[in-house]
């Protein structure tokens, strides 16, 4: 397939407007050196800047007419026709044999599971478990010792390294399995919040091989996957407005999971959007 200039420069126009709007906020904030302890994550934790994210891409093997000015952009290959380019999935996979054959593993893997969905976010509580200082300066919104209680009350079940890595000493072995970086691909699972988050981090680093609008889609995913997260964390974030998911009683464990288990079906028409992009429609068969 290949796109015309007119077609893919309003394509690239379009793209960047709504990066824009994504972003408008953190941009506004990062201006004033104002910190924010809920959306700064996006931008940290993920380490992509908001120019990143305004980059558009069409996607693998779909072809730019008169677009030479991207014939040095990494990835991209000589197309079909003098001036035109395309993002190459095989150059990516030269270069990046083992973050393509890591990204493909997560994405099948995970999409392989059913999900679960028994963990009610404890996974923020486990961060701060008995701990005198936390990674956040922000109050803990029952204090310390109802915090405690909440972790020792509940079976911690989560699956996620990333998450897991960060718990505290104490509640380490309170948690169902001992995770370890190797083993993530064995123990990923599409009802984990911070799976559906890491899609963003998947389509930003395969870089030109997905459209940019499916990288906004995984961007916006993350972003509402963030709120949640915060909304049953332990902190006390009325100050910025966000409402609490009380996990420790039954209704907001309730309120969780219905949130939780639509972020999963979001999450898992992203994997094989990502899949199809990257590899094609052959990708659905193996998805």
């Amino acid at each position: 397939m290949t796109l015309a200039r007119e077609e893919w420069l309003a394509r690239e126009r379009a793209h960047q407007a709504r990066a824009d709007a994504l972003t408008a906020e953190h941009r506004e904030r990062a201006s004033r050196a104002e910190k924010h302890p809920v959306w700064d994550f996006l931008f940290t934790y993920y380490a992509y800047k908001p120019a990143q994210l305004r980059r558009w891409h069409p996607g693998a093997g779909i072809e730019l007419a008169d677009a030479a000015d991207r014939a040095s952009w990494r990835w991209y290959s000589p197309g079909s026709t003098e001036g035109a380019v395309v993002p190459d999935a095989g150059a990516f996979a030269r270069e990046k044999t083992e973050l393509a054959d890591l990204i493909e593993r997560m994405l099948r893997r995970t999409a392989s599971r059913p999900g679960q969905f028994g963990c009610f976010g404890l996974h923020e509580w486990a961060m701060v478990y008995r701990a005198d200082e936390h990674r956040h300066a922000v109050p803990l919104r029952l204090g310390q010792a109802g915090t405690d209680a909440v972790v020792e009350n509940h079976d911690l079940r989560c699956t996620h390294f990333d998450a897991f890595r960060f718990f505290t000493p104490d509640a380490v072995p309170r948690n169902r399995e001992s995770l370890t970086r190797d083993d993530q691909p064995l123990f990923e699972q599409p009802g984990c919040l911070h799976a559906g988050m890491d899609l963003y981090k998947w389509a930003m680093k395969l870089g030109p091989l997905i459209p940019g609008e499916l990288l906004l889609d995984a961007f916006e995913l993350a972003r509402d996957i963030r709120q949640l997260d915060m909304q049953a964390a332990p902190y006390d974030l009325s100050p910025w407005g966000v409402v609490p998911v009380p996990i420790e009683t039954a209704d907001g464990k309730s309120e969780y999971v219905r949130r939780q288990r639509g972020f999963a079906e979001r999450g898992a028409a992203l994997r094989v959007a990502l899949l199809t992009a990257w590899q094609g429609e052959s990708a659905l068969a193996n998805a």
